[in-house]
């Protein structure tokens, strides 16, 4: 009985090299899968959103974070202004614009 034990032994250390590669192997692959399926469509997505906020002007209708509708009548720094009805005008922070309709949709709506 004894004289298997060194045998098992000796086969665990011969494959101990390439077991030790795969872990590490495992992670990278997995790092991998996640920085492409999860990081980078999240970063372009910001940057985009980053973007059409920098481009806001006068005239554009929006859609805010809220679901207001909204026509803008003045651009600051930090916040727009949006005419939600005759006469009726918001205040809203930028980053709460999350799209740009086309023209003529508060018509519509």
């Amino acid at each position: 009985m004894n004289a298997l034990i060194p045998s098992a032994w000796a086969q665990a250390g011969a494959t101990s090299a390439s077991g030790q590669l795969a872990p590490l192997l495992m992670i990278v692959v997995f790092i991998g899968i996640f920085y492409f399926l999860l990081i980078r469509p999240q970063q372009k997505k910001t940057k985009d959103h980053q973007a059409m906020i920098a481009k806001l002007s006068v005239g554009d209708e929006v859609v805010t974070a809220g679901g207001i509708l909204g026509r803008v009548t003045d651009v600051g720094d930090n916040f727009v202004t949006l005419e939600i009805a005759d006469s009726v005008r918001i205040k809203v922070q930028k980053v709460q614009v999350t799209s740009l309709m086309p023209k003529g949709t508060l018509k519509n709506a």
